[in-house]
């Protein structure tokens, strides 16, 4: 195709249907992997796609037998996609704010564990959200703290609820309460038989299982001398390596005191390995208006009556 005096004019809705093609395409990795997600066949999406190309006078990507793969043109385009529709999912979100009724959606994300908490009162603001905002449509998703972060900041999640290791600038936080995390072994693993002082001399040597983040200072210190070679960011996984009886590992109190009744686990030098994590909501620092958010976030000062000072 030759890009010599050629140009695009107006982009319309079928060009932008197109670009959602493409972008769907490239998230699946190819024509076969779209065909679930667009819920249309793979001769149409090719079509879809060569139409594309030629509405833009440009080959996006190469299919055959070597697979799919972008051409310089297709990453472009591809990244250009993304910044579009993030805008028009912006300024529809906008539109919808400055109406009166409450609609538009609630984009939620959760870390391991959060929403079952009690201590998150999740399910209770999700009941007053609701009462207040029946028409708001509400997505959840579950992501690492790291990730969650990245989605507010990013405009792809309103609400976040994470155990927090630090302070971003571009957002705010609600501290919503408190773990005491202890270092926890398996029921067959050598720490197991040893007294408190051998626990303490020889913790350090054991291969131990940790989150994979940067920690904070208090965090830091129980760590930094550990023999840290698997990484685990979600609770479950990170206990059933505990389990094995291969690693050591942190674990908050109170999501490993079940396994600790039944015998399976126990704390190791419980009154020197501990640190205090804190849970927070978290949502970004911004002045365009969001109807949906700013009412979880009324609804959530509402709901939890004291508001902990957070331990860092």
């Amino acid at each position: 195709m030759s890009a010599k005096n050629y140009s695009l004019g107006q982009v319309g809705d079928y060009e932008i249907k197109q670009l959602k093609v493409f972008k769907t395409v490239v998230d699946c990795g190819g024509f076969s992997a779209a065909e679930t997600s667009l819920n249309i066949g793979r001769s149409t999406i090719s079509l879809h796609i060569s139409n594309l190309e030629a509405r833009l006078n440009l080959v996006l990507c190469k299919r055959g037998r070597g697979g799919f793969s972008l051409t310089e043109e297709g990453i472009i385009i591809y990244e250009m996609t993304e910044k579009l529709l993030e805008s028009l999912d912006a300024f529809r979100t906008t539109v919808n704010n400055l109406n009166a009724s409450l609609t538009g959606q609630l984009r939620l994300a959760l870390s391991d564990k959060v929403s079952l908490d009690p201590r998150s009162h999740f399910p209770e603001l999700i009941q007053r959200f609701v009462s207040d905002a029946p028409e708001v449509s509400i997505t959840t998703n579950v992501s690492s703290m790291s990730n969650i972060e990245r989605m507010i900041l990013n405009d792809e999640a309103d609400i976040g609820f994470i155990p927090y290791h630090r302070k971003l600038d571009g957002l705010d936080y609600v501290h919503l309460y408190s773990d005491d995390c202890y270092l926890y072994c398996g029921k067959h693993h050598p720490l197991a038989s040893l007294s408190e002082a051998e626990q303490v001399e020889q913790a350090d040597i054991y291969p131990a299982t940790h989150a994979g983040l940067k920690p904070h200072e208090a965090v830091s210190e129980q760590i930094s001398h550990m023999n840290l070679t698997a990484i685990s960011y979600f609770y479950d996984s990170r206990l059933a390596l505990i389990l094995s009886g291969q690693y050591i590992g942190f674990l908050p109190e109170q999501y490993a005191q079940p396994y600790v009744d039944r015998g399976d686990i126990l704390a190791v030098a419980p009154n020197s390995k501990s640190y205090t994590l804190g849970v927070a909501v978290i949502c970004k620092k911004t002045t365009q208006p969001n109807k949906p958010r700013e009412l979880f976030l009324r609804v959530l000062h509402q709901t939890v009556e004291e508001l902990i000072v957070a331990p860092y």
